[in-house]
């Protein structure tokens, strides 16, 4: 099968596109390369994937109208894996049209391309972060996610609604994948568990917000791909039972699912910072500091639609990941 995976030099896209090619489908992974963080990074893992004859790398924007029409009109694609996006909460609040840029009007180039060329399948990244001010726990797709606290929320919420027209209008089977927390080697240098490792391990101070009184759940990236390869193969059919007065969020009339992705466990901060501290073998020096403007106090994935389609849950505990990370992290930057 031949898949469009966006994103592909970013940490879920990587892992993605990688898990593809060992499965033996042809893959076109394309990526803008922007310094939000370290282009290198995002170089080092294009080159873990160019062994591979199956995959190819188009340097492309996804705001680029013109070049995304180019692409979907010259490779026909069986199955769209879209994982782009302009990440980050925080970053937000100092650049939100890079917001808008990517995460808007990125998304609705891939369902125009979608649209036009007779995709399967279109399985794309939304977040736990939609949840925003919602208060009841576990979160389930069901609950209301209409009041979110950061732009990169909105737009994600927005991702969801757009992608629900397209599946309404032109029948296009989209589902969206609330990640959780997505942690393990080659992550974010903007993530906390980079963040800390690298504080910790060159002897500086960590930042820890709502004086460490937040919880997280914390969701290994070999369970995210997982998740997200077993949605991909069940492309979402329409509910017939669905009526706008008792139906939830989570599916439609339409050919349309959103569904949680997380281990489905919180863990408390200063649970994970130990975790990290016997990692690296080192405590850490903290510095407690208030909550942060777009942060939420907890999060915690109710997975049972996930269970249930897919048959799979995340396996991986947080110590075991968060020493898997640390490992890669030393080899990587030779510390």
């Amino acid at each position: 099968m031949k898949y469009l995976v966006t994103g592909a030099a970013g940490f879920i896209g990587f892992h993605t596109a990688q898990k593809l090619l060992q499965q033996g489908h042809q893959v076109v992974g394309i990526d803008n390369l922007n310094d939000y963080y370290e282009v290198q990074l995002k170089l080092d893992r294009l080159a873990e994937l160019e062994p591979f004859e199956q995959f190819s790398f188009i340097k492309l924007d996804l705001a680029d109208r013109d070049g995304m029409a180019d692409l979907f009109k010259t490779q026909q694609f069986d199955q769209v894996i879209h994982l782009a996006a302009q990440a980050g909460v925080r970053y937000s609040l100092d650049n939100p049209f890079a917001y808008a840029d990517a995460n808007l009007i990125g998304h609705l180039s891939i369902l125009e391309g979608c649209r036009h060329h007779n995709v399967k399948h279109l399985v794309y990244a939304s977040s736990s972060s939609v949840y925003g001010l919602n208060e009841k726990m576990p979160f389930d797709t069901s609950d209301s996610v209409d009041h979110p606290v950061s732009l990169y929320a909105a737009t994600k919420k927005a991702n969801e609604l757009i992608s629900h027209t397209y599946s309404h209008l032109y029948g296009i089977p989209t589902s969206g994948l609330r990640f959780f927390t997505v942690y393990g080697p080659w992550g974010r240098p903007d993530m906390a568990l980079f963040k800390f490792t690298k504080a910790i391990l060159e002897g500086n101070k960590i930042d820890v917000y709502n004086n460490g009184n937040m919880a997280r759940d914390f969701t290994y990236i070999d369970d995210i791909v997982e998740g997200i390869l077993r949605v991909a193969q069940k492309p979402p059919q329409p509910n017939p039972d669905w009526k706008p007065e008792n139906g939830g969020a989570k599916d439609s009339s339409a050919p349309y699912h959103v569904y949680n992705i997380g281990n489905g466990s919180p863990v408390e901060l200063m649970e994970f910072i130990k975790a990290i501290e016997n990692a690296v073998g080192i405590e850490a020096d903290k510095n407690f500091m208030p909550m942060q403007p777009g942060d939420v106090h907890k999060t915690w994935a109710d997975t049972q639609d996930l269970e249930a389609v897919t048959a799979y849950k995340p396996q991986m505990d947080v110590s075991t990941g968060v020493k898997t990370f640390v490992d890669w992290y030393r080899d990587y930057y030779k510390v």
